[in-house]
C-alpha cells in the first residue's frame, strides 16, 4: 500500500473539508467583485476552484478527463453552488478513498504522474485556491501545520512548473521565520498578508 495513502490521505480530507466551509461563507454579493488574482472576480475564482478541486479531483482519481460540459460551466449560476460543491467535494474524497488509486500513474493529456505526486498537486490546489477564495470574500483559512508543510513541499518542487503555465507569479518575499503556511502562499506567488484587493497575480 502507498505510503502516500496513509501520509497525504488525511491532508486531503481535511483541505476538503475546510473547502466546503468556505464555500459556505462566499455571500452571493460579492461574486461580481474583484480579487487579487488578476483579471479574475469572485465569479470566476470560485468556478476554477470548484472545477478542478471536486469535479477534477474525482476525474484524476477515475483516470478520466472533464467532460467539456463541465469546463464551460457557470457553478455560481445555480444559488446552491455551495451546497453541490460540498457534496461533489465528499464524491472526490471517496474516489481517493481506495489505496489502489494511489498506485501507478495518471494520465494528464500532455504527460503522466505518478497518482501519489498528483495526490500532493491536488491537496495544493484545494488549499492555496481556498485561501485565494477565503481571502477574497473577507473569510480565514484554517489549515495545519502538516498540511501547511505538504503544501510548501508542493509548491517549491513544483514551482517552475507552475510558473511556466501562468498558475504562479514569481515569489513574495516574507521572513524566514514566517509561518509554514504563509512561506508556501509566498513562494506561489500570492502575498500572505493580502487585504487590499487587486495587487497580485493570479
Amino acid at each position: 500500500m502507498s505510503d502516500a495513502y496513509h501520509n497525504v490521505h488525511p491532508y486531503l480530507v481535511e483541505s476538503a473539508a475546510e473547502a466546503a466551509r468556505v464555500a459556505r461563507g462566499v455571500r452571493a454579493e460579492l461574486l461580481s467583485e474583484p480579487t487579487h488574482c488578476t483579471g479574475w472576480d469572485v465569479r470566476a475564482l470560485v468556478n476554477h476552484w470548484v472545477l478542478y478541486t471536486s469535479h477534477g479531483l474525482e476525474h484524476r482519481a477515475l483516470r478520466k478527463q472533464l467532460p467539456e460540459e463541465l469546463t464551460a460551466r457557470d457553478f455560481t449560476a445555480d444559488p446552491g453552488w455551495a451546497r453541490g460543491y460540498a457534496e461533489q467535494l465528499d464524491r472526490a474524497v471517496a474516489a481517493w478513498d481506495d489505496p489502489a488509486v494511489w498506485e501507478g500513474e495518471i494520465d494528464l493529456g500532455m504527460a503522466k504522474m505518478p497518482a501519489d505526486e498528483l495526490a500532493r498537486m491536488l491537496v495544493k490546489e484545494l488549499a492555496v485556491h481556498g485561501w485565494d477564495v477565503a481571502t477574497a470574500t473577507g473569510q480565514e483559512y484554517r489549515i495545519s501545520e502538516g498540511a501547511a508543510r505538504l503544501v510548501l513541499d508542493v509548491v517549491e518542487t513544483h514551482g517552475d512548473l507552475y510558473r511556466q503555465y501562468d498558475g504562479f507569479a514569481d515569489p513574495v518575499p516574507v521572513p524566514d521565520d514566517a509561518p509554514v503556511f504563509e512561506r508556501a502562499l509566498a513562494a506561489s506567488g500570492r502575498n500572505p498578508r493580502q487585504t487590499p484587493v487587486g495587487e497580485m497575480d493570479h
